[in-house]
């Protein structure tokens, strides 16, 4: 089931739980806006290439629309559109004042010199100027894109406007970004974890730990987990996979992948195939990359007793069924890696008071929201008695439509 089919499910199953009306529920569905723009550049050899943009803004009932810009082969309408939904609903969970938006461009980022990106950036940004803004719609990086690609924005952007540090998040901190952004989705995810696991009476030092996915998220979770006292046992990305059962040591496997671009050859683990990662002896299995990697062929196999979702739709439904049979419990995404969305929203909001945070600060008020989140989160699931993926759509489905109620949607 693809990503987009999997979040209507989800959608719809959250409005029947709270009985939204049928009206209603369908207004909820339907985006606000598509843009798809083509966007023509010349190569460094003089070529002339084109590259499909979009940019789905879907919601924006609880304030300006708010989500990521990828850089990625595969980004096509039905993707962008299911991860601007998830944004919605998202940003309601975290209750932030932001609606959903998804934006991208179907190219290999690899293949592209940098000279090159920064071209299809700026054209990519001329086409879309005047459908986002500060208070609109505020972009931020996702996969393929940084810090570096949202000044090229910011700085395109800021032609037509004048200067706005607000209408971009994740930025390099010398142009506005917020110190604590970069490793911001990792620590939402530690401090996801450390609530779901504090209510059930366990605590991160205790307990063996298998990611998926070794990228910024995957290696700060890594990083702060082992920093708390948390026992990473495994570890797989797209080059391979380490294991030690004692817990590998991460500064030392961080360095390694630096220094050698990739995980294997690290010597203080075993080598192991990528697919044996997720079935992998654990107490917490974090999946940290692709939407779904955990599906009915591997779902019997896992073995770890919690799933924290760092990754966007990485467990397909019918995994789902087969783990919360088997007593598992899931920590569903549009919770665990709101930490991102939420540093941005401190950014954005730094940005227009035009007054810097600490670090500190940063990390204090991100503890703070995780933490009232997941309160929140729970009575959703106790008044409505569904489990904890139930729990998060419910509450941020309900948010949203009672912003749009209070708006007069049917005038």
């Amino acid at each position: 089931m693809n990503a987009l089919a999997a979040t209507n499910r989800n959608f719809r199953q959250a409005a029947r739980i709270l009985g939204l009306d049928s009206k209603l529920e369908r207004s909820l569905l339907i985006p606000f806006r598509e843009i798809k723009v083509e966007c023509t550049i010349p190569k460094d050899d003089g070529m002339l290439v084109s590259y499909v943009g979009f940019r789905v803004q879907h919601d924006n009932a609880r304030g300006p629309m708010k989500g990521g810009i990828r850089y990625h082969p595969e980004v096509d309408l039905d993707e962008v559109n299911a991860l601007a939904q998830l944004m919605t609903w998202k940003t309601a969970v975290a209750d932030i004042p932001y609606g959903g938006a998804k934006g991208g461009i179907g190219c290999v980022p690899k293949e592209l010199s940098l000279s090159e990106l920064e071209r299809l950036t700026r054209v990519f940004t001329q086409k879309i100027h005047d459908l986002i803004g500060i208070n609109t719609d505020v972009p931020a990086p996702d996969m393929g894109t940084n810090a570096q690609t949202m000044a090229w924005i910011l700085d395109e952007y800021s032609k037509f406007h004048g200067h706005s540090p607000a209408v971009v998040t994740g930025k390099p901190v010398d142009l506005g970004g917020s110190l604590g952004r970069e490793a911001a989705t990792g620590r939402g995810v530690v401090y996801a974890a450390e609530a779901l696991l504090n209510q059930q009476g366990k605590q991160i030092k205790d307990l063996t730990f298998a990611i998926q996915g070794f990228g910024n998220v995957g290696s700060w979770v890594a990083k702060l987990i082992h920093e708390i006292g948390g026992k990473v046992v495994a570890v797989s990305d797209i080059t391979g996979a380490v294991k030690n059962q004692n817990g590998l040591d991460i500064p030392a496997l961080l360095s390694h992948k630096e220094a050698t671009g990739k995980l294997n050859d690290f010597g203080g683990g075993d080598v192991m195939s990528t697919d044996e990662l997720l079935t992998h002896d654990c107490d917490v299995l974090i999946p940290c990359a692709l939407g779904g990697v955990l599906n009915r062929e591997n779902a019997d196999h896992v073995k770890a007793k919690f799933i924290i979702e760092a990754a966007n739709h990485p467990t397909d439904p019918d995994a789902d069924e087969i783990l919360s049979k088997k007593g598992v419990l899931i920590l569903p995404d549009i919770y665990a890696n709101a930490g991102g969305v939420t540093v941005s929203y401190f950014e954005w909001v730094q940005n227009i008071q035009g007054f810097m945070w600490e670090e500190e600060k940063v990390n204090r008020e991100l503890k703070k929201y995780m933490t009232k989140a997941f309160g929140n989160l729970k009575s959703m699931c106790q008044s409505h008695s569904c489990n904890l993926r139930m729990g998060a759509f419910t509450l941020g489905v309900n948010r949203v439509a009672r912003a749009t109620q209070l708006r007069g949607w049917e005038a």
